[in-house]
């Protein structure tokens, strides 16, 4: 049993066919995850949400969560609406660690791969 879980959070969309390279990358991260539960929540317009998922993997037994948004930046949606669900999200669950990462586009590393994308298609 996974004593731990990693949510994927992206922002969702009407096209089901966006959410094709977060399930790649959700696949990629499970992959290599080993024995950590690795979901993908979406913020609107598509299912789950970050409240279903993280319901689910709270009640499979699971108390360190952190999630990690898809987005490039830290705009309005990572500035105010993230923090106020998971707030909501840790008054309903206290006994519960969940922890947020900052965008994955301000990673350095993350910048530098699409530097290099950017790059290679240039030619």
């Amino acid at each position: 049993m996974a004593v731990r879980a990693l949510i994927l959070f992206a922002h969702g969309s009407r096209d089901a066919r966006w959410a094709e390279p977060f399930e790649r990358v959700r696949a990629l991260v499970t992959a290599a995850a080993g024995e950590t539960r690795v979901e993908l929540a979406y913020l609107e317009l598509m299912s789950p949400d970050l409240a279903a998922v993280l319901e689910s993997v709270v009640s499979s037994g699971i108390i360190r969560i952190d999630i990690v948004p898809l987005f490039l930046g830290q705009g309005g949606h990572l500035r105010r609406d993230l923090p106020a669900l998971v707030a909501g999200l840790q008054a309903a669950h206290p006994g519960v660690d969940i922890r947020c990462a900052p965008a994955a586009g301000e990673d350095p590393g993350v910048l530098a791969a699409l530097a290099s994308y950017c790059l290679q298609t240039a030619r």
